[in-house]
């Protein structure tokens, strides 16, 4: 049954509290999966299942968080049409793939994607903001950018936001926050896409996902506010601390079986 509550209550407690966290940190500079996926696969979640209900809960802090930024003026839609379509159309053909990958496939692949994610985030650094905030936003690299991250956050996720932050700050002239408005949104637009594929083909535990999801919102609409005000020198510690943790837990889980 959809509704039926599959985890100890206890377990759902620490979930929600996760996902509060992970709220709060995907809106400040992405990465929030890094921390609801291992999260719900210690809880012992099928990782289709996982996929689905990380999609549910990460919507609502996404919708939160764009909605702050895009009210702050930080993202202009206008501005980011291409890659707007390109999210949508990316997210929806990468969430039909990863319906029809056996799971074991997803076991093995999802701790190797978020650890290479941490290293990248490590050691690549995070881009400089540009001397003219103010240049127009290319359009040229747009369609390809969204469709390449609609595609992997669609079959898998985690890091999203913060590939979007990153490769946004390297392809156009924002700085830090901007890029982070923009991340937000295209996270938002790629949740729902994927989310209303894993909805049809049934592998969304609506409990879990639901009570994440609010809590997520909540932690998204602090987190949001605190990197607007805080701005890039908030962002960036934050930012690495977190990914690293995540990194090195999810690596002892899923590489040497440890709990």
């Amino acid at each position: 049954m959809p509704f039926e509550l599959t985890v100890e209550p206890l377990t759902l407690l620490i979930l929600a509290g996760v996902a509060f966290v992970a709220g709060f940190i995907d809106a400040i500079a992405g990465g929030g999966g890094l921390l609801t996926t291992p999260a719900l696969l210690t809880a012992g979640m099928p990782p289709h299942l996982v996929l689905g209900t990380n999609k549910l809960s990460s919507t609502f802090g996404s919708a939160t968080a764009s909605l702050t930024y895009y009210r702050r003026k930080l993202f202009h839609p206008a501005q980011w049409r291409r890659a707007l379509f390109g999210t949508l159309a990316g997210a929806l053909l990468g969430a039909v793939v990863a319906h029809y990958m056996p799971a074991e496939w997803l076991n093995k692949m999802l701790p190797v994607i978020v650890f290479a994610c941490g290293l990248y985030l490590l050691f690549g650094g995070t881009p400089k903001a540009p001397l003219d905030a103010d240049a127009p936003i290319r359009k040229k690299w747009q369609l390809p950018q969204g469709l390449t991250l609609g595609f992997y956050d669609g079959v898998a996720g985690p890091g999203t936001g913060a590939f979007w932050t990153v490769s946004t700050l390297l392809l156009y002239p924002i700085d830090l926050v901007r890029a982070s408005g923009v991340a937000r949104s295209m996270n938002f637009v790629s949740n729902i896409a994927a989310l209303t594929v894993f909805v049809i083909s049934g592998q969304v535990d609506y409990i879990v996902g639901l009570c994440m999801g609010l809590s997520v919102m909540v932690g998204a609409f602090f987190g949001a506010r605190t990197a607007i005000s805080g701005g890039s020198k908030f962002i960036r510690p934050v930012f690495i601390t977190v990914v690293l943790a995540l990194t090195v837990r999810l690596a002892w889980q899923h590489w040497f079986g440890q709990a």
